[in-house]
């Protein structure tokens, strides 16, 4: 009997060890680039375990900044400066401090330069795949389980700009992302979706729109708007870009 429970004990301390996964991954010997509680800055440690969304930039705080002292802020530049993720960052931080009491992510569904057809499924499909960038921004700060129950009880709602017009946003948190694919008129008309108690944020980057030269109203808006003390319009540049090194170089050249 006493082998019996030596063995039943040597298996379940083995599935143990193969099963549980370090929080801090530096020690026992692991790859000296994962987070260890000696790396200062953090740099390497997983963004999962990270509560607090801090910048890597001077304008990336710029941008913080203005989220947290104005109704309206404008986030323009190029792919990569961390403009989506920061936005919804600010917008959970702001759900879970009670100062909203949902959350509201549009986005056009503008195809990128090629023709999918029609795609299957009911809404909800349909626009999975245009509205995916604003899924995985909000797993990696909710986590999945989270994410599901918020979307199921309304407490976060992802829509497309279409679906928009005609409603009042009031005590909530708005992220209109990829707003360079927007012509002068939608953005025009989200803007005046603004209620009491709500924080809207509008990202794009003007050069890499979708639509047809001329269309965009990004740029146009972020002009004019520049012109009211109360909207901060913030411009990104390369230097701000948080992606893999060579995306900032390939950017000056192309």
């Amino acid at each position: 009997m006493a082998k019996r429970s030596m063995r039943s004990k040597s298996r379940d301390s083995a599935y143990a060890e193969e099963n549980v996964h370090p929080l801090f991954p530096g020690r026992s010997g692991q790859s000296s680039k994962a987070w260890t509680p000696h790396d200062p800055d953090g740099q390497f440690r997983d963004r999962k375990y990270v509560k607090n969304v801090r910048a890597m930039s001077e304008a990336q705080q710029q941008f913080m900044d203005a989220i947290d002292g104005q109704s309206v802020v404008l986030a323009l530049g190029p792919a990569g400066t961390g403009k989506t993720y920061l936005a919804i960052a600010k917008a959970v931080e702001a759900l879970e401090a009670g100062k909203v009491s949902r959350i509201v992510l549009s986005r056009p569904a503008v195809e990128a330069g090629e023709s999918l057809g029609f795609l299957p499924g009911d809404l909800t499909e349909k626009l999975a795949p245009y509205l995916r960038p604003l899924y995985d921004a909000l797993t990696e700060r909710l986590g999945t389980k989270r994410l599901k129950q918020m979307l199921a009880d309304g407490i976060i709602e992802i829509a497309p700009v279409a679906y928009m017009r005609g409603r009042t946003l009031s005590e909530c948190f708005v992220v209109i992302d990829e707003a360079q694919n927007c012509t002068y008129t939608q953005i025009k008309m989200l803007l005046t979706r603004l209620g009491w108690r709500s924080t809207m944020v509008l990202t794009g980057d003007p050069d890499q729109t979708d639509l047809l030269p001329g269309i965009s109203g990004l740029a146009d808006i972020a002009n004019k708007l520049e012109r009211v003390p109360e909207i901060p319009v913030v411009r990104l540049a390369e230097g701000d870009i948080v992606r893999h090194p060579l995306v900032a170089s390939m950017l000056t050249v192309l």
